[in-house]
């Protein structure tokens, strides 16, 4: 069974859930605020956000790959994130630099196991 809870637009999910794993995207909410440390924290809230919905929570994240639209400003993203993450069970992580559609700066995908 494949589980899905609505996102923002009628083609998108903010999670999906099968087979105990749940998988969720995030960028900041609009108005997008200008820095990365800024983006990467409302991206990590919304993570906070999806994970709670799919009742797990982030001590059961498995893996994240962040996409920065600026590599070079890798340390204002890794600032946020070591801020949220949960140091007990940190989870395997990787950083791309890509082109993002303006104004994201910072797109994170995350997937965790169920409860």
């Amino acid at each position: 069974m494949i589980t899905r809870f609505p996102g923002l637009t009628p083609t998108r999910s903010r999670a999906v859930v099968h087979n105990g794993l749940v998988l969720t995207v995030a960028v900041t909410p609009d108005p997008a605020p200008p820095g990365i440390y800024e983006q990467t924290v409302n991206a990590l809230k919304r993570i906070d956000e999806s994970l709670a919905m799919a009742g797990t929570d982030k001590s059961r994240i498995l893996s994240a790959i962040v996409y920065i639209a600026d590599i070079t400003r890798k340390a204002e993203m890794n600032k946020a994130w070591d801020e949220w993450v949960d140091n007990d069970n940190p989870p395997m992580r990787a950083c791309l630099g890509v082109d993002l559609e303006p104004p994201h700066l910072v797109e994170i995908v995350i997937t965790a196991a169920v409860k």
